[in-house]
């Protein structure tokens, strides 16, 4: 292991459904009973995968299985998989937060992790006391710490506030704050999870180019999760995508994004009333979407330039108020093209009926030729009611989109209406 940062085999970790812990009393004695006669744990032959799409009828599931990967000192591997499939359950027992079922994890040097916004912070203490305490957490001696401490605070922009409470910062102040502690205090292992996408497009920025200066300048290994497959083509050296627990992919950044993306498109082929692999609240679910052209005729194909609604159907369960409705178009690489919210356009939508639809209209479809993914989203009073990846996707055919019966010869991204003036 002399190269090796990470070595994990045959991970795997069990849940018992509906309990805190391994579950009942009996339970646990008839663990312990096996234990002492040397036999196996029983209930590691029981339990079902983590597949949400299906219904379960065992009380035990395995959020991992068997997951076996190495990653070299210096290494940034990105993990990548739908909500649900077990990436952030790796990453918390890479982190020491949780203890394996079974398997084994051997590290060599200090881990830092950023798991989830204000992660090993605490409440009452500023800011400047909480780069201490981590600091302090990570092994470091104060007078390191002091070393670093105008280096963290400068970036993470937060100066102005260091010495309030945290728990006065909004959840941006947080994470910068949080992953400036991670990052400038030289762990030779950084954990990343989703956070960063809390933080603004300048500081998303400004965090991707130190993830690349402590790899390639310190030789540090970084393990990062993430659905923007931009960041991940930016960052990462090799790719791991994630399924229902178990690792289905593992080599190249671009085959493992094409695995994904495509392995998205199969499931967006499942009526969206069926997908069980959607998170949040319920009280809003979508069950359709749909296009149409501004006739109001369904079309299988859309067109460029052409005036277009995506219509989503949706039913409510329990009344909801201060609705938005999100849509983000997704190109074939997995990046986000455009987004259409409701929140941003006009304002949130009071209340509705208890079923039916909601159009977007977007006028002179921007679109060039290519296949794309809608990602859905409902919110009400901010809380996330439903969310599906990779809804459905549609195909875009190249229309006129300037009227000259020209376009650039480019594959996929978007148009802009323009005009020249010369004299």
């Amino acid at each position: 292991m002399s190269n090796i940062a990470i070595k994990v085999e045959e991970l795997s970790k069990q849940y018992r459904l509906g309990v805190v812990g391994t579950g009942t009393i009996s339970h646990d004695l008839n663990r312990w009973w096996h234990r002492i006669r040397g036999n196996e744990d029983p209930y590691l032959k029981i339990g079902e995968i983590n597949d949400r799409n299906i219904k379960g009828i065992s009380e035990y599931v395995w959020a991992l299985r068997n997951i076996n990967f190495e990653v070299k000192q210096g290494e940034v591997l990105g993990i990548i998989g739908k909500n649900g499939a077990g990436k952030s359950t790796l990453l918390k027992l890479l982190s020491r937060v949780t203890a394996p079922t079974t398997g084994f994890i051997k590290t060599k040097g200090r881990i830092a992790s950023l798991l989830e916004v204000g992660t090993g912070f605490h409440e009452e203490l500023t800011g400047r006391e909480n780069i201490f305490l981590n600091g302090a957490i990570l092994g470091m001696t104060k007078a390191e710490i002091r070393s670093k401490l105008d280096d963290i605070v400068d970036f993470s922009g937060t100066e102005r506030y260091i010495d309030t409470p945290v728990k006065r910062y909004s959840s941006g102040m947080r994470v910068r704050l949080a992953f400036a502690v991670a990052a400038h205090l030289e762990p030779e292992i950084l954990i990343v999870d989703e956070v960063l996408a809390v933080g603004d497009a300048e500081f998303q920025r400004k965090a991707i180019g130190k993830m690349k200066d402590i790899t390639k300048g310190g030789g540090r290994t970084v393990l990062f999760v993430s659905h923007s497959m931009n960041a991940i083509q930016n960052l990462c050296s090799k790719v791991m995508v994630i399924e229902h627990g178990t690792t289905v992919f593992e080599g190249s950044v671009d085959a493992g994004i094409d695995y994904y993306i495509s392995s998205n498109k199969e499931k967006s082929n499942l009526a969206l009333i069926e997908r069980k692999d959607r998170r949040g609240k319920g009280r809003i679910k979508f069950y359709d979407v749909g296009f149409f052209n501004i006739k109001n005729e369904p079309v299988g194909n859309i067109i460029t330039g052409k005036d277009i609604i995506i219509r989503l159907y949706y039913k409510i369960t329990i009344p909801v108020f201060s609705i938005i409705f999100r849509i983000q178009v997704i190109d074939s690489q997995g990046r986000i093209v455009f987004i259409c919210n409701n929140f941003h356009s006009s304002e949130p939508i009071p209340s509705i009926a208890r079923s039916g639809y909601v159009d977007c209209i977007i006028p002179n479809l921007p679109l060039l030729e290519g296949s794309y993914s809608l990602n859905l989203q409902c919110l009400s009073d901010k809380v996330v009611e439903d969310e599906i990846e990779g809804s459905t996707t549609v195909d875009v055919i190249n229309g006129d989109f300037f009227g000259t019966g020209k376009l650039p010869a480019i594959k996929e991204g978007i148009l802009v209406k323009h005009k020249w003036i010369y004299e």
